[in-house]
């Protein structure tokens, strides 16, 4: 009898830890799906500057730095522009532009920003002679 009980039991467990696999599974395909569709949903490119820098195009997936220095993520060679002059950043669905205390400042849309500002579709983001057209896909 205590035979059979046991036997049921791990039958049971067996079961449990398989559903348990299943939802962990589901979930996770269902995170990476959403992680691929969303990847690259905001773009910048930029329109306006230095003959290297026209025609360029960046997918946001993470933080972008721009600025003077080589180790900036989008480089504007140009002395209006500090080493690391501006941050693009992703929050949630949203991207939000922040000037890193420059010497010169951040325009979007012709005003210059004093704090972090979430960008639209469209906008457009001067740095130093540089002009970059932020899109969302």
């Amino acid at each position: 009898m205590i035979d059979l009980v046991l036997f049921a039991g791990r039958i049971a467990f067996v079961v449990l830890l398989y559903a348990f696999l299943f939802a962990v599974m589901r979930t996770g395909v269902g995170l990476v799906r959403g992680q691929r569709r969303d990847a690259a949903i905001w773009s910048v490119d930029v329109e306006k500057g230095t003959k290297e820098l026209r025609g360029l195009h960046v997918d946001i997936l993470g933080p972008v730095v721009i600025g003077r220095a080589p180790s900036s993520d989008i480089v504007i060679d140009e002395p209006f522009v500090s080493a690391a002059h501006a941050r693009f950043t992703l929050q949630g669905p949203a991207l939000v532009l922040e000037d890193l205390n420059s010497t010169n400042g951040t325009l979007v849309n012709g005003h210059g920003i004093g704090q972090p500002v979430t960008l639209r579709d469209g906008d457009e983001v001067q740095i130093g002679d540089a002009v970059m057209r932020v899109s969302r896909r």
